[in-house]
């Protein structure tokens, strides 16, 4: 659910007023396209971790895998941007990579019990 409120409550300015809510995080450079398209994946990540917080063991699992994929990857082009320091390397990318790094660092620990859990329900 923690992952939902974040998810939206960012996707939500990205979506409906990009540059204001980026200038307002001192953002140098805002491509208000590539803003929305971040705000879309929030949204599908984000409403997703909410719709299938019922789900079944299979499907929780199959969401934990994409969730680590998309944060890792997140976390590695926050890296390359960093590393390049082309936009000044502001505060909020810095936040951003530790708020990716925490949830990346969540979900694998998750991934990691459902599938020891799941490895007890299987017969011998």
């Amino acid at each position: 659910m923690i992952h939902f409120v974040v998810d939206v409550a960012l996707a939500i300015p990205l979506m409906l007023v990009p540059e204001r809510f980026l200038e307002m995080l001192r953002w140098q450079s805002i491509d208000p396209v590539a803003a929305r398209l971040v705000a879309a994946a929030l949204f599908g990540i984000g409403i997703s971790s909410y719709l299938s917080h019922r789900a079944s063991l299979d499907t929780y699992t199959h969401l934990l895998k994409l969730k680590i994929i998309w944060s890792f990857s997140a976390i590695s082009g926050l890296l390359l941007s960093l590393g390049a320091g082309n936009h000044g390397r502001p505060w909020v990318l810095w936040l951003i990579l530790v708020v990716f790094m925490i949830f990346n660092g969540v979900w694998i620990y998750w991934y990691r019990r459902v599938d020891r859990m799941k490895k007890k329900e299987l017969p011998d």
